[in-house]
């Protein structure tokens, strides 16, 4: 009896595996054991970015008008919004630029994006042509 009840426990063990592997997002899936990556977009991609009825160079203007005004707040918004249009458009230049000018604004906010840029659009990229097909 006490082989069959190890027998019987190995099997529940492995079906909680299964189900915990299940449970991963899309991005999780894509981004695999490089949870680095993940986590530099988890915060800042935008998963459906055809959804955000704003182009990029309005994002920008916004945001860099209501910085001169001083409305720190919506400033950072409007370039995290630009930023998140540039790692759907594949531009880590773009991203550096945008997440490095709402980062520096107060209270600062460290966005792990800025690490690895090049390789965290690339893993969006990935996700977007599997995700977002048209």
């Amino acid at each position: 009896m006490g082989l069959l009840h190890r027998f019987r426990r190995k099997k529940k063990e492995q079906k909680i595996q299964v189900e915990s592997e299940k449970s991963l997002t899309e991005l999780e899936q894509i981004c695999g054991s490089d949870q680095e990556t993940y986590e530099a977009l988890s915060n800042v991609m935008f998963l459906d970015p055809r959804k955000i009825n704003v182009p990029i160079n309005t994002a920008v203007k916004e945001a860099k008008k209501l910085e001169k005004a001083k409305d720190l707040l919506r400033a950072r918004m409007w370039y995290e919004i630009a930023g998140g249009l540039a790692i759907y458009e594949g531009d880590a230049k773009k991203v550096v630029e945008y997440f490095g000018k709402s980062e520096k604004i107060p209270p600062e906010i460290n966005y792990p994006i800025l690490k690895n840029p090049k390789k965290a659009v690339a893993k969006a990229q990935e996700y977007y042509k599997k995700y977002l097909k048209d």
